[in-house]
């Protein structure tokens, strides 16, 4: 037990940062994911309204 808790600490603090970033990464990857799928609509919306 005494070996364990070191480890944990060591480890374990390491690990929750990574998941927090990775989870506020992933969330302005779908954003940004979204605004490629939407960027032709948009263009072809604009180039239509200058014709």
């Amino acid at each position: 037990m005494e070996d364990l808790l070191p480890f944990i600490s060591d480890v374990g603090f390491p690990i929750i940062v990574t998941l927090y970033l990775l989870h506020r990464v992933e969330a302005k990857l779908d954003i940004l994911n979204e605004t490629i799928i939407e960027l032709p609509i948009r263009l072809r919306e604009g180039f239509l309204e200058k014709i």
